[in-house]
């Protein structure tokens, strides 16, 4: 700053009267008026020669200080005026309104002399030394005025008494506004007082009691939250009063899953996995062709049950015809699970698909019936199957093949086979929601067949098909074919009138696009069973009934 500092210490009680004196000293007057206004007196006046506080005029920062020497004893003004002589010079107003205010005296007129008037030699206040006044300067606004037959010490003892009076109703008023907690204001500064200590105290003691209160209840609270460190975290006791409905999946999979195997066979081309289930109590199981196919000749094939057990299984008898295949272990408790009809079912029923996907015993997954008699060809060139499939979106994976494919009543429908796989993959890509079976009544017929002579048989018509044909319905071959004739001799075909180039429409009023399709209707079939054909010969549409005759698979 380019000034004084103001301290507000500094000023003590003299802030009022201060006030006071400025607002008397802002106006102006002319030397002709009849009588001076009476000034007021404060209540301290400055000691004899003591300097009379001033100011530089226009100095930044500075801030006007109260003149106290206009009211000031006799000889107190003179030696005001020396020492605001030695002052920085000002402008004319501000060296004239000093000049005003020094020049104030304090005697009193002629007669007016009292007892308690101050000496005008301008001694000071006792102890002090007397100080000679200098010649007193005229005052341009005239002599103070007092009231009639009032000397000036008599009136400057009034003012005294009645600003100690003021001080003293302040005072009180501060002290019951102390006592009520609420702070007041001190003067015309308007400065605020703390609070009073009895609020103080107050403050404290609520400020202790909510700590102690909030302390109790939140550690109540953490320990309902988190408890001590050494208590045991909760257990739970199986209630063995709760089952699961009749009929829910998990009933369902608890009653069959006992009765699921996994396969584990080995043999010179390596090893694999796959499912089956028991379909005797005597130790027979029913898988397909192809889980057990690397065990032909000196392999090995071991049973693993639920409870953990194995077993060495002995091949019965096997068709890659039909890809399904009978093993038996030594044992005489199992308990088989129930083949249902395969005929009943409609798409939408909900199956359950239970094995061991990828070795992983015991894996239970669920669906629907998606579609009903889908052909399906499985296996190699030389070692092909047709199937009648049931189509599944219940998740089936590698290892899935030879497991029982199971309905709401826990009944086998189907034996999980093959899975969909995208065009162009050589390698199953995995369960994509296209899951197939072989129905429970072909896996019936069959299965019992290979227990019963070791082998399997299938239905035949006696005709070769050509499958390079793009028309309606299927063509039987018009040329002999790797020296075997298009149409058997004495086969069913023959007996029935069909000719090489004959085109087959539907089998029992189901339509045949491809071969496949002819094919797996024909062996969805026993032998011995009546079909009948619809058969176009040039431009002319005839039915034809024909009674299957029967081929026999090899045994393994």
């Amino acid at each position: 700053m380019t000034g004084p500092r103001t301290d507000d210490h500094g000023s003590h009680d003299h802030g009022a009267d201060d006030d006071r004196a400025d607002g008397h000293g802002a106006g102006t007057r002319s030397t002709d008026e009849a009588a001076a206004p009476t000034r007021a007196v404060p209540p301290v006046p400055l000691p004899p020669a003591h300097a009379a506080p001033s100011y530089t005029p226009g100095q930044e920062g500075a801030q006007a200080r109260v003149d106290h020497s206009r009211y000031a004893p006799p000889g107190a003004a003179s030696t005001a005026a020396a020492g605001a002589a030695q002052q920085p010079q000002a402008s004319a107003d501000d060296r004239a309104r000093e000049a005003d205010r020094a020049a104030v005296s304090f005697e009193a007129p002629a007669g007016s002399e009292g007892p308690g008037a101050p000496a005008a030699s301008g001694a000071g206040l006792e102890g002090q030394p007397s100080v000679p006044a200098p010649a007193p300067v005229a005052d341009p606004l005239g002599p103070p005025s007092y009231a009639p037959g009032a000397t000036p010490s008599a009136h400057w003892f009034d003012q005294a008494r009645a600003d100690q009076a003021d001080q003293a109703g302040r005072e009180k008023s501060a002290e019951a506004s102390t006592l009520s907690g609420w702070p007041t204001t001190d003067g015309p500064h308007g400065r605020r007082r703390g609070l009073g200590s009895a609020a103080v105290t107050g403050l404290l003691v609520g400020a202790l009691l909510l700590g102690a209160v909030g302390g109790i209840v939140g550690e109540r609270v953490w320990d309902s939250v988190s408890g001590p460190s050494s208590q045991p975290l909760p257990t739970v006791s199986a209630d063995p009063s709760i089952t699961r409905p009749d009929g829910s999946i998990a009933d369902i999979a608890a009653t069959v899953a006992p009765s699921v195997v996994s396969l584990y066979v080995s043999g010179p081309d390596g090893q694999s996995t796959g499912s089956g289930f028991v379909i005797r109590e005597d130790g027979y199981i029913l898988t397909n062709n192809h889980v057990i196919a690397g065990a032909v000749g000196n392999g090995e094939i071991r049973v693993t049950f639920v409870d953990g057990s194995e077993s060495t299984a002995t091949l019965i008898g096997r068709t890659a015809d039909y890809d399904l295949a009978v093993v038996r272990v030594d044992r005489e408790d199992l308990v088989p699970l129930v083949l249902g009809d395969s005929e009943a079912v409609a798409v939408g029923d909900p199956v359950i698909a239970i094995g061991a996907p990828l070795g992983l015993d015991g894996t239970v997954t669920t669906g629907i019936i998606s579609a009903l008699n889908r052909p399906v060809s499985a296996g190699d060139v030389t070692d092909q199957a047709f199937i009648n499939a049931l189509q599944t979106d219940a998740a089936i994976n590698p290892g899935n093949s030879g497991g029982p494919l199971v309905d709401a009543s826990g009944q086998v429908i189907g034996i999980n086979s093959a899975i969909a796989q995208p065009p162009g993959t050589l390698t199953s890509a995995g369960n994509i929601g296209l899951g197939f079976a072989i129905g429970s009544n072909q896996a019936r017929r069959t299965a019992q067949e290979i227990i019963d002579t070791g082998s399997a048989s299938y239905p035949i018509i006696g005709v070769l098909l050509d499958s390079s044909y793009d028309g309606e319905g299927v063509q039987v071959v018009q040329d002999a074919q790797g020296g075997q004739e298009p149409v058997t001799p004495g086969g069913p075909a023959e007996a029935a009138g069909l000719a090489p180039g004959d085109v087959i429409l539907s089998v029992d009023g189901r339509p045949v696009t491809q071969s496949d399709e002819l094919i797996v209707a024909i062996r969805a079939k026993a032998p011995g069973d009546t079909v009948v054909l619809k058969v176009r010969s040039g431009d002319d549409e005839r039915d034809v009934s024909i009674v299957l005759d029967k081929a026999t698979s090899g045994e393994g």
